[in-house]
């Protein structure tokens, strides 16, 4: 695929899914922006941990972070934001925590002149990908612009693989609090 001119706002959640993400993009000659909008990761320790580690990747990789990547994990970290929208009893957590950050990419995507939005959560096997594609679709039509789907999981294992060969940080749970809790007491079972 040959899209030279495909403006692209990748949504990313981590470096290590973003790497290969961005390798398969770059082998259809797409450049991403990436965009980080992650309201859902909790605590602060975590969501600093994923934020700089994504920043490494950007500077290793020589891409921007769209819009600012000079601003620091403290100005970015409103976890409000999902807490808002979400409690523990809240039915369909993770599709409206998906919605919230695609609804943002998209919305911001939109604003600043871009031609598509995507995700870096269309690589892991542990998302509803179905469910992140609808939501993708359904948002493009709403704000008019192209959802760019790709199925990213083949290479899941492959970008894990990356991003510990360069030391990046690796999280053990999707990154909200109801995923961390889930994390652990899984450890703890399996003792």
């Amino acid at each position: 695929m040959n899209q030279p001119n495909k403006k692209l706002l990748l949504h990313t959640c981590c470096a290590p899914c973003s790497i290969a993400c961005v390798e398969k993009l770059r082998a259809d000659n797409i450049k991403p922006q990436l965009f980080w909008f992650n309201p859902n990761i909790h605590p602060f320790t975590e969501y600093k941990s994923r934020y700089e580690s994504l920043k490494e990747f950007l500077s290793i990789e020589n891409l921007e972070l769209f819009p600012n990547e000079s601003i620091s994990a403290e100005e970015g970290y409103d976890p409000d934001i999902f807490f808002n929208e979400i409690n523990p009893k809240t039915e369909k957590r993770c599709e409206k925590c998906y919605r919230i950050r695609l609804e943002k990419t998209a919305f911001t995507a939109v604003n600043n002149g871009f031609s598509s939005f995507s995700t870096t959560l269309l690589i892991s096997p542990y998302q509803d990908h179905n469910l992140i594609k609808c939501i993708g679709e359904e948002l493009a039509e709403k704000y008019k612009i192209e959802f760019l789907y790709r199925d990213f999981r083949p290479v899941f294992r492959e970008s894990q693989a990356a991003a510990r060969a360069k030391n990046f940080y690796m999280q053990k749970y999707c990154g909200c609090v109801f995923s961390e809790e889930e994390a652990s007491l899984q450890v703890v079972r399996s003792k």
